[in-house]
């Protein structure tokens, strides 16, 4: 044996240059040189990949590793490649290849050159791939992301299930590999069952990853949210980070907002063609881009070790989803920002993709959201809970603030009684149900299984509400106070700990959970988190007032009231800021907007005030194809009734669009169309009365002028050209 300790520490040197192992790495790596089935869990970022990866150069043959995503295997075997001075060291076999490529890669095995091939399942089940493995010396068999084998899984692949049988085609006993850096206990026994494998080296490594930071927010508008994340990549400037969506569409709408906001970024999913979804992933890892913002299809087995942050803007469907996802940060063991944006209506959204599935998958399905649910509304320790799920104890007191419950703590209450009406419920019900179908007993739902209605413990607990009652039995849990069901996933059983504290109740105190059903989104309509500061609003139309007589212009041409508002809520002090205010276009700005900055600058300074970001988010510039198809028709000078009947329009929708085009700060020259279309006595008494109106109303205008020979839709027409001449 101590053989082989000095032959793994001197090949670790001489392969990849480490003096020393991580973990349990060497007790891995000795299991597999002496021909053992080893299962390895490893959290991210604990080094699993060197688990296989030097045995394989060790030992005779080539090592085949079995992986579940084609576009990543490349950046796998260039890894590897990496440390050798030849390629043949390393390739890939998919269906990528070209006949002549794949045949070279077969050529490179037979002639023993090649240590490693990563394959996908289903080029594993090729009659003629196991025929030509049949006839290499194959070193071994590493199966990589192993719960995709399981349903329980959060990546379920079918093909997954088949590779035993597989395995058995090829012949001989060769060592086998199973890894992955998710599996609950169940998940465990699923992948062991399936594998045929024994219990006698399986390496459980610690879940907990004590560099991470796990948050949860409450997810209101769409605005907002996007905001608050700018707000948190804007203060990692120049790091690294993955922000995960559900949609295609919102990888895109996304990564367009951040580059607006001088972020660089790039969208990655599964509808991009290869060679976009390539170069968005060489970029990140070039660091030519800073984020990724992706849907589930990126991440995997991306070897970048100092991504910084990892942002939900949608919460997972499973634990195991966001543990890995969150699992890409800090790799190198430095800091990692985990923020997940909740909301319940997005597990609504998800429960709908379900409707359609199997009725197995879709209970399956269910459960494992309710387990996040539990998670985003938790008043407890994260690190703990998500080790507990993972079938790990943890003492949160070690924590040391490394999650939001744990840093910004909630009152806890006393729930002694509670907590004994909850475990006696569990005890006296004989059969045993999840959390969810206990918080409807206790409560009195009538929704439960008919043998409960006439139940005397069935309403118990209706002076509480199902957000109190959650939060016990999810206590219940991770005070060991009762287990969960292996086989039965998901079903809550009394232990001895909770026998024991039916008989002799103490004292127990909890935190209820969060209660993200009844959020509200205060934040104010223009999507800042501030709110409007009366004084400086005060201040900022006086200086108005003062502005218009100065330029004898009506303060609305200045700036509207609305525009005002929001100056007050978010102290713009820059041009590019003040650009950015609704109605306040670039050329607007330049025109009016230096005395109003130097004033909001002032007023910042002199009262301390601490504005609500250092910037002010800018939004992607909304040109509609309307707006571009009417712009570009009144440059070309066409008639107004033909640009509105190309685009579908009448004549009054038409001049809405133009009031909100110069209205948003645009300038647009109608003029050739007035000359032609409004007397020219009309045009200068329109014009007149704009000039010293108080208001530019159109109705209030047509009101005061009073004259037969003046039309409603002149007077539009005429505040049109007034407002893109003087305002903009």
């Amino acid at each position: 044996m101590e053989a082989v300790t000095q032959d793994v520490h001197s090949a670790l040197s001489h392969y990849f240059g480490f003096d020393s192992f991580k973990g349990n790495q060497e007790s891995i790596i000795k299991s597999v040189l002496e021909g053992n089935d080893t299962f390895v869990i490893m959290p991210t970022g604990g080094g699993k990949s060197l688990c296989y990866q030097l045995p394989a150069l060790m030992m005779e043959g080539t090592a085949i590793i079995i992986s579940p995503l084609i576009a990543l295997m490349k950046n796998q075997v260039d890894a590897i490649r990496g440390y050798s001075e030849g390629d043949e060291i390393a390739h890939f076999l998919n269906s990528s290849l070209t006949k002549g490529q794949a045949k070279k890669v077969k050529e490179d095995i037979i002639k023993g050159k090649t240590k490693l091939l990563y394959i996908a399942p289903e080029t594993l089940t090729k009659e003629e791939n196991l025929n030509f493995f049949k006839e290499v010396n194959v070193s071994l068999i590493a199966i990589d992301e192993a719960h995709c084998i399981s349903e329980w899984g959060h990546d379920f692949r079918p093909e997954y299930r088949r590779i035993r049988d597989m395995i058995n085609i090829i012949g001989r006993h060769i060592p086998l590999m199973a890894l992955t850096a998710t599996a609950t206990p169940k998940v465990q026994q699923d992948i062991l069952k399936n594998l045929s494998m024994g219990t006698d080296n399986i390496f459980v490594s610690s879940f907990n990853r004590d560099n991470l930071y796990y948050e949860i927010r409450p997810k209101g508008k769409k605005e907002n949210t996007i905001r608050q994340m700018v707000q948190i990549i804007k203060g990692m400037e120049g790091k690294s980070g993955i922000i995960y969506v559900q949609s295609r569409k919102a990888t895109e709408e996304i990564a367009q907002l951040l580059n607006v906001n001088g972020i660089k970024a790039s969208p990655y999913h599964a509808g991009l063609d290869a060679k976009t979804r390539s170069k968005s992933q060489d970029d990140f890892l070039m660091e030519r881009v800073d984020v990724i913002v992706a849907t589930i299809a990126f991440g995997m087995g991306i070897d970048k070790p100092d991504v910084r942050f990892v942002i939900h803007y949608n919460i997972p469907k499973s634990i195991e989803n966001y543990y890995q996802e969150t699992g890409r940060a800090g790799r190198d063991g430095l800091e990692g920002k985990c923020v997940a944006f909740y909301s319940p209506k997005d597990i609504l959204k998800l429960e709908k993709f379900l409707r359609d599935k199997p009725l197995a998958e879709r209970e399956m399905g269910s459960l494992l959201m309710q387990e996040i649910t539990a998670y985003a509304e938790t008043t407890s320790c994260r690190r703990r809970f998500l080790l507990h799920y993972f079938g790990e104890h943890y003492d949160d007191s070690k924590c040391n603030d490394m999650c939001d419950n744990c840093r910004h703590p909630k009152e806890k209450i006393e729930v002694k009684d509670e907590m004994f009406r909850a475990l006696n419920v569990i005890n006296e019900l004989k059969t045993h149900y999840t959390s969810k179908v206990l918080v409807d007993f206790i409560v009195g739902d009538k929704n439960q299984e008919f043998g409960h209605l006439k139940h005397p413990l069935m309403g118990s607990g209706k002076d509480k509400d199902k957000n109190f009652w959650n939060s016990i039995f999810r206590h219940a849990l991770l005070e060991g106070f009762v287990d969960k069901d292996i086989e039965k996933y998901g079903l809550l059983k009394l232990n001895d700990k909770g026998r024991a504290f039916l008989t002799h109740p103490t004292s127990f105190k909890l935190a209820l959970n969060h209660d993200y059903e009844n959020f509200v989104d205060t934040t104010v309509s223009t999507g800042k988190s501030a709110a409007l500061d009366p004084t400086l609003l005060k201040m900022l139309m006086a200086l108005r007032q003062k502005e218009a007589l100065r330029l004898d212009l009506p303060p609305y041409v200045i700036f509207k009231e609305n525009s005002l508002n929001e100056m007050a809520t978010n102290y713009p002090i820059t041009m590019d800021e003040m650009a950015n205010i609704s109605g306040v276009s670039k050329g607007k700005a330049m025109r009016y907007a230096s005395p109003f900055i130097s004033l909001i600058e002032e007023y910042v300074e002199n009262n301390d005030i601490d504005r609500p970001m250092d910037f002010v988010m800018k939004q992607v510039a909304n040109k509609s194809k309307t707006k571009v198809a009417i712009i570009q028709g009144i440059d070309k000078k066409m008639p107004l009734y033909d640009i509105a009947s190309q685009n579908s329009l009448k004549m009054d929708e038409l001049l809405d669009e133009l009031d909100m085009i110069v209205d948003s700060g645009t300038k647009v020259n109608i003029n050739y169309y007035i000359e032609e279309n409004v007397d020219e006595y009309s045009q200068d008494d329109i014009y007149d009365y704009f000039s010293e109106a108080e208001t530019d109303d159109i109705d209030v205008a047509v009101k005061e002028l009073d004259d037969e020979d003046i039309t409603y839709e002149e007077v539009r027409l005429v505040r049109i050209k007034f407002m893109s001449e003087k305002a903009n």
